[in-house]
């Protein structure tokens, strides 16, 4: 099912997936925190 084998299990490197998903999540919570402030500043 996977393409994981026991090869790829190195705890010291992280796997592009995950490298994906964090830079998405990162990028989203970066994104709602920058325009929060944005709104705040501009409405005063």
């Amino acid at each position: 099912m996977t393409n994981f084998g026991p090869e790829d299990r190195d705890p010291n490197k992280p796997s592009t997936t995950r490298i994906v998903l964090w830079v998405v999540v990162g990028g989203a919570g970066l994104w709602l925190v920058l325009s929060g402030l944005f709104g705040m500043i501009a409405k005063g």
